[in-house]
């Protein structure tokens, strides 16, 4: 959240500009982080309720607000179908992972486990799959032969800061289609 955040006030993505940032998580550090730049931030809390309620009150906020794009950043549970469709096409995430390989949780235990010899970081379109959705961008990251889960997450991280705001400034600008499941840039 704090790179795109940064990249939109230093005009690396210059189509777009952070309206809210949201959490469910009333504690949540990027909501301080959010503020301390500024950034209008809400909490819909979901306890109690169910994925459908919490996504339905998510996107009355979102449309109040006239959102045309959700950017996930550490949002970690599926979107209800409401949801998806109220957006579709229109929210993005990022996943520490070169899709389709190694979706979910733990990608890099994932990666260092199967012995791959290059990991990265992933841009997609959220679809009803698990980070499953159409590819925006990629960036490759080199798998070291002492590298821990922890070295390897730490420096995809570097690449993910820089690889999210580059497919937002893509899909803000409108500088893409999608064609079948590949995201083709104009």
């Amino acid at each position: 959240m704090l790179a795109l955040a940064d990249a939109v006030r230093k005009g690396r993505v210059s189509e777009a500009e952070i309206t809210i940032v949201i959490s469910d998580q009333p504690n949540a550090a990027g909501l301080v982080l959010a503020q301390s730049r500024n950034l209008k931030t809400v909490v819909v809390e979901r306890r109690g309720r169910s994925r459908d309620e919490h996504d339905r009150e998510l996107v009355a906020v979102l449309q109040e607000h006239q959102i045309d794009f959700v950017c996930l950043a550490g949002y970690m549970r599926l979107l209800s179908p409401f949801f998806l469709s109220a957006y579709q096409n229109r929210i993005l995430n990022i996943h520490p992972s070169l899709l389709p390989a190694f979706p979910g949780l733990d990608a890099q235990k994932q990666a260092l486990e199967h012995g791959v010899k290059f990991s990265g970081c992933t841009v997609h379109f959220v679809d009803q799959t698990l980070d499953g959705g159409p590819i925006i961008a990629q960036r490759i990251v080199p798998v070291l032969d002492d590298d821990s889960e922890e070295t390897l997450a730490a420096r995809i991280l570097e690449q993910e800061h820089e690889l999210y705001p580059e497919a937002l400034a893509i899909v803000a600008g409108g500088a893409y289609e999608i064609v079948g499941r590949r995201v083709m840039l104009k």
